[in-house]
């Protein structure tokens, strides 16, 4: 009998229904998600515009994305544009964000002729030829395509960066705008316009990775703007769909595109368009952009007296917190005690917050107390 291939630990808990910050289980439990399935769900589970725009389309299904006309793919395109304000940008859809972060090294190839690609420490770009460590290990580091020569780099390290371009013929240079996977961990200032400023110096093409912190979850539309900084290119996935499989390739004017220079299979399908169309309704219809960093701040400023933290990092609604041990017993307590989903990270001391920007005050309330009642029992 074939079986599932083991790669996940898994709680024993089965979601069978979810409603806006809400996922109940088979014995209908209700559980507050903080997590969001890795940042996937911006507009809350089940939101009825969100419903309505994927039933539409179902009612007239098509699914089929490369070599015919799809108005859908322009309207997200347009209002990708608009939300975002890179209004003369151009949009390559795509099914995930290791495929989003795939094509972005094709085209920075294709642009500059060259292969030689710079991240960091902690980052994490998919599971693509830029594999990288998330820790600060560089040794763990496993390219699977030749094409591309990954070079990481200490983050944050002005001076690293600026040797790495002097010495080397560089393609390009990804960085996530806020990072994820390890700790939620923000650039600098200037270490993002250095990036900037090597990149315009050398035609080097700087890819800013949008696929977790993108679509408002920083507060911003993309967590680089927090910067001062515009990349060339951005990619994204995650909150794009809102659960439903979607990732993008946003590239800007100094691109000139040719056909066959990017491919896909299942992106832009209708379906995954009238899901990506539906988030930027919500997004701004609600003001949810706005709010989440006004609730951000009321979470880190309600934590900031609680000893057991060490540190509390990130914007808006995209929150590391550090303890000062391992959090897998705190946050099995979150989970079994206080029916709350929070997410991990390749720091094992750090809880992230992730949550659907719908979320409430009343409900931020819930976690705090539940937090708070925790680090003080695990105290005791």
């Amino acid at each position: 009998m074939a079986n599932l291939f083991d790669v996940y630990p898994l709680f024993n808990i089965e979601p069978v229904k979810g409603e806006d910050v809400w996922i109940y289980d088979k014995n209908d439990e209700k559980y507050l998600d903080l997590y969001g399935g890795h940042a996937v769900i911006s507009i809350g589970h089940s939101h009825p515009h969100y419903k309505q725009k994927l039933s539409d389309q179902l009612d007239n299904l098509v699914f089929y994305s490369n070599s015919i006309q799809n108005p859908l793919q322009k309207e997200l395109a347009e209002k990708l544009g608009e939300a975002s304000c890179y209004h003369d940008w151009n949009l390559f859809l795509c099914n995930s964000g290791a495929e989003a972060n795939e094509n972005a090294f094709k085209l920075a190839s294709f642009y500059n002729k060259r292969t030689k690609i710079i991240s960091f420490t902690k980052g994490f770009h998919g599971r693509t030829s830029l594999a990288v460590a998330t820790t600060d290990n560089p040794n763990i580091v496993a390219p699977v395509n030749a094409v591309h020569d990954t070079l990481i780099l200490p983050f944050n390290d002005v001076d690293a960066l600026k040797k790495a371009f002097s010495e080397s013929e560089i393609c390009a240079v990804i960085i996530e705008g806020i990072q994820g996977i390890g700790g939620i961990y923000e650039p600098t200032e200037e270490f993002m316009q250095t990036i900037r400023t090597l990149c315009d110096e050398t035609n080097a093409v700087f890819i800013a990775d949008e696929i977790q912190s993108g679509y408002g979850r920083s507060g911003r539309f993309f967590a680089h703007q927090w910067y001062n900084v515009t990349p060339d290119v951005v990619t994204m996935a995650k909150g794009m769909g809102n659960g439903f499989p979607i990732g993008g390739v946003f590239i800007s004017p100094k691109f000139e595109a040719s056909y066959g220079m990017l491919g896909t299979t299942f992106g832009g399908n209708h379906l995954a368009c009238a899901a990506g169309i539906a988030v930027l309704d919500v997004l701004a219809k609600e003001n949810l952009i706005e709010k989440s960093v006004t609730l951000g701040e009321w979470i880190v400023d309600q934590l900031k007296g609680n000893p057991a933290i060490k540190e509390i990092r990130g914007k808006g609604l995209m929150l590391g917190i550090e303890m000062n041990e391992a959090v897998a017993p705190m946050r099995k307590q979150l989970l079994f005690d206080h029916k709350i989903f929070t997410g991990a990270s390749s720091n094992k001391n750090t809880i992230r917050l992730l949550p659907p920007l719908t979320l409430t005050q009343e409900q931020a309330q819930l976690f705090v107390d539940a937090f708070n009642a925790v680090t003080k029992e695990l105290a005791e």
